[in-house]
């Protein structure tokens, strides 16, 4: 493996009592798209400033590019920074704009020209490089800043909620721009979001963060699927989360008495003993009339709550002896959404295999 670009070493960040960072320590390599991802107050922000260089650390060290940066000042750090607002001049063309940072560090006039219509070309700007910030939609807004942050040619630019202003469907739109940008410029991306769509659709490794501290750094897929933590499961997309206790083991297989639902035997490897959390995604379970076959957990309940949201719809399915689990159901037809109706009476069912058990 490479030398990583960025290497996070023992940092924390405290602001009196309150640890905002509290020892840190991971790396990012080189062309990677790299998400800090959690709620508001985890430490995201105070952590990507720290690497951009507008906090400075209470201890540890950030290495960039091979080199400590404790005594090196923003201006002088080899990152640029695209922030929430963009930060667009709205007096100065969009030409203008990407161009005033090199006019500022004294870059040859000769340069100047070039570049910009390299860092427009690679943001698909510049055709509008002579029109003025109030004629650019919000997309197109954000593209500029973005823009002027590649003009310097970092070897990592720094995104702290870069998507957070613009409405559901252009951020979706700027989440794939954002990739297919990082692919392009082949340099390390850094963003800092609490979204998790947006977190799982753009990059290549995810740190989740909770209270100063990293949670679990994986890719997305496996955040998703294998997480190690009760808080990872629960922040990273809907869940349904059941208290249960080991009960016995039989083979790769391993009893549990979960509350509410009763004894289910599911796979898990390693040593499982004592009070465990078990983790059953919402679109691994399915709802029918009658009951299911073969091996899978199944109760019977009724359905006392349900959602609408195009696509697909979560039916809340509340069983005798009181456990509510929702359940997505795919709209695949246009009919699809009156199969199940609130006070239906239905099984719900899924396979072990689909459960995962947490000792966290």
């Amino acid at each position: 493996m490479d030398q990583p670009i960025v290497s996070i070493e023992n940092v924390a960040k405290h602001f009196g009592t309150v640890k905002a960072v509290d020892d840190v320590t991971f790396d990012i390599q080189p062309n990677e798209f790299f998400a800090l991802l959690g709620p508001s107050g985890c430490g995201k922000t105070t952590l990507l400033r720290m690497i951009a260089g507008l906090e400075v650390p209470t201890g540890g060290a950030i290495v960039i590019d091979g080199q400590d940066m404790a005594a090196t000042p923003p201006n002088h750090r080899p990152v640029n920074m695209v922030f929430q607002s963009y930060a667009v001049f709205p007096h100065m063309t969009v030409e203008e704009n990407v161009a005033y940072g090199l006019k500022v560090t004294g870059t040859p006039r000769s340069e100047i020209g070039p570049r910009v219509t390299d860092a427009l070309g690679m943001v698909q700007l510049a055709e509008l490089a002579k029109r003025n910030p109030d004629q650019l939609s919000g997309g197109q807004r954000q593209r500029v800043a973005l823009a002027r942050a590649l003009v310097k040619r970092p070897k990592v630019l720094l995104l702290d909620e870069p998507l957070s202003a613009l409405d559901a469907k252009l951020r979706e739109q700027m989440q794939l721009e954002l990739s297919h940008l990082q692919q392009r410029v082949g340099i390390t991306f850094i963003i800092v979001t609490h979204d998790q769509d947006e977190a799982l659709s753009m990059a290549d490794r995810i740190a989740v963060m909770n209270d100063g501290r990293v949670t679990q750094i994986a890719a997305p897929d496996t955040l998703y699927e294998n997480p190690t933590t009760r808080f990872v499961a629960d922040f990273i997309g809907k869940v349904n989360l059941l208290d249960g206790r080991v009960v016995g083991t039989e083979g790769e297989r391993v009893a549990v008495e979960a509350d509410r639902l009763g004894r289910i035997t599911v796979p898990h490897e390693g040593d499982a003993s004592g009070d465990v959390s078990l983790v059953v995604r919402p679109e691994k379970i399915t709802l029918a009339n009658t009951e299911p076959d073969g091996d899978v957990i199944k109760s019977q309940g009724k359905v006392t709550d349900w959602a609408y949201y195009g696509d697909t719809s979560h039916m809340f399915v509340t069983m005798d002896s009181g456990l509510v689990m929702s359940a997505k159901v795919q709209n695949t037809t246009r009919e699809t959404v009156d199969n199940f109706d609130v006070g239906d009476t239905v099984w719900l069912s899924f396979s072990p295999s689909d459960v995962l058990l947490l000792r966290e």
